[in-house]
């Protein structure tokens, strides 16, 4: 081959691939691709005519961190490892789809990715060998002076990386040192464990939003019911009622307990907010019983002096291992009491003040003990939604994070990077909901908190029209509750 005046007439150990790219990132984020998927059209995908593209960073720092210093195992790759780091990146992948609000530009980048990898135009490859985080860009041209130019520094395949901050990057001209680094990618490019996933990552394209199959209205929302009921469906799966309670409780307040209980074990607190005369309370019972039984737990139940009399009935009748105490006395008596893992406080909204003696004296307490929280209200809600917060704030800490933000409110003010700069604090806090108003800010964020049944709920969902006696089951239903309360409060 001829070469320019800039290289050296001595044999190089790979040939030049004219029209072909090669790129080396440690790290690649799917929606970053739309950046240089345009340059990419012009390759046939025809022999050498095309990108190739190897990730090297598929551990996160943290992990690689704890594998290093970790005496147990052997770092050395296998088949078996091969395997699991690969289904693990294609599970990454797949989750990158799922982080923002799509556009249609990155969903017109991801199909014109997947379009390019069936045409193969691009080829994705894993190298699993050991951690890399090198930046490699390489482009082969017809070129007398510069068949080779490369680019090294800090720009990954991301949005990041190409678009969204400074990089550092230094372009490579002499011709001896580019193909040096061409024969580095083809080394590791070549290597037993660099394994193509290029596949993989156009199935996951084509079964994510970015499809260019359109879906059917009817599947869209059965999706959208699957992902909004998860949080339900571990809780019916996850616990059980317990004996006791099995013919006791209706079918709608059995499923009470099992999602309160599915946020209670996870989240450390819930409000169990039925409207009255749903059975709060043997729905409370109930929850305490199953974390009694299954975790050993005791309970402390603080509610107002004129029903802890009832409270006390329901102890005795359902043998729960619990304490009943009046909220009058919560202030002084808390600060002599043991340790109560579990703690029921009914009324919970008559706590909605955090500067009050009592509300301070009993957050103390839960933090102390670190106790699981049930509060019961059928009016969680009254003037503004720091009647929410507060209540929250009995088992949360400001600066927990909730794994969930005010969208609307930070859209409002400008975005993310906006709010932290004006706040100083994690958008993902407690902290943060307090300055939305938007409700449904605050709707987002009670459906991990809040099971609450209205009775329009269980005549929609629960009852059944018997069209000879011409009457609702939600009508039997009511007389039910109505009836076991009045029994239960005579015993």
């Amino acid at each position: 081959m001829t070469t320019s005046k800039t290289i050296s007439p001595k044999v190089y150990p790979i040939s030049l691939k004219f029209h072909t790219d090669l790129i080396f990132v440690g790290y690649f984020n799917l929606r970053g691709w739309k950046e240089v998927a345009n340059k990419i059209d012009s390759f046939t995908g025809v022999d050498d005519n095309k990108c190739r593209l190897l990730v090297g960073m598929h551990k996160h720092p943290e992990e690689f961190l704890r594998e290093y210093f970790s005496s147990e195992g052997s770092n050395e790759i296998d088949n078996q490892k091969a395997n699991n780091l690969r289904k693990d990146l294609a599970k990454k992948f797949r989750e990158q789809l799922t982080i923002g609000v799509p556009s249609e530009e990155d969903e017109l980048g991801l199909r014109k990715l997947s379009t390019q990898i069936k045409q193969s135009k691009v080829v994705v490859k894993l190298f699993l060998k050991h951690t890399l985080h090198a930046k490699l860009y390489l482009t082969f041209r017809n070129d007398k002076i510069n068949p080779v130019i490369g680019f090294v520094g800090s720009s990954n395949l991301t949005l990041a990386g190409l678009a969204k901050q400074g990089e550092l990057n230094v372009d490579v001209l002499e011709q001896d040192a580019a193909i040096k680094l061409s024969k580095w990618f083809e080394d590791r490019w070549n290597d037993r464990w660099c394994i193509d996933i290029s596949k993989e990552l156009a199935e996951i394209i084509d079964t994510s939003w970015a499809s260019e199959q359109p879906y059917l209205p009817y599947h869209i929302y059965l999706k959208i019911a699957y992902h909004l009921s998860r949080e339900a469906r571990s809780g019916l799966s996850e616990f059980q009622i317990p004996k006791v309670f099995k013919n006791e409780l209706l079918e709608f307040q059995q499923k009470a307990v099992l999602i309160a209980a599915h946020h209670l074990n996870k989240r450390d607190g819930v409000i169990i907010g039925d409207v009255v005369g749903l059975g709060k309370t043997i729905t409370a019972c109930a929850l305490a019983k199953i974390f009694e039984d299954d975790f050993y737990l005791e309970t402390l139940i603080i509610c107002p002096k004129n029903i802890t009399e009832m409270w006390e009935k329901y102890v005795h009748k359902y043998q729960l291992r619990a304490k009943v105490m009046s909220i009058s006395v919560a202030q002084t008596e808390l600060q002599k009491l043991r340790r109560y893992r579990i703690i029921i406080i009914d009324e919970s909204h008559n706590l909605r003040n955090r500067e009050g003696k009592r509300y301070r004296a009993i957050k103390e307490y839960i933090g102390l003990n670190a106790s699981k929280v049930i509060l019961l209200s059928a009016t969680p809600y009254n003037k503004s939604y720091s009647d929410l917060s507060n209540q929250l704030r009995l088992f949360i800490d400001d600066d927990a994070d909730l794994g969930q933000s005010p969208e609307n409110f930070i859209r409002e003010i400008g975005g993310k990077v906006e709010f932290v700069a004006k706040y100083q604090y994690s958008e993902r806090t407690l902290l943060a909901f307090e300055k939305s108003d938007y409700s449904d800010d605050w709707r987002e964020l009670m459906r991990l908190y809040l099971v609450r049944r209205t009775r329009s709920f269980i005549k929609e969902n629960y009852s059944i029209d018997d069209p000879v006696k011409n009457v609702s089951t939600y009508c039997l239903v009511m007389v039910v509750v109505l009836i076991f309360r009045i029994v239960s409060l005579k015993k």
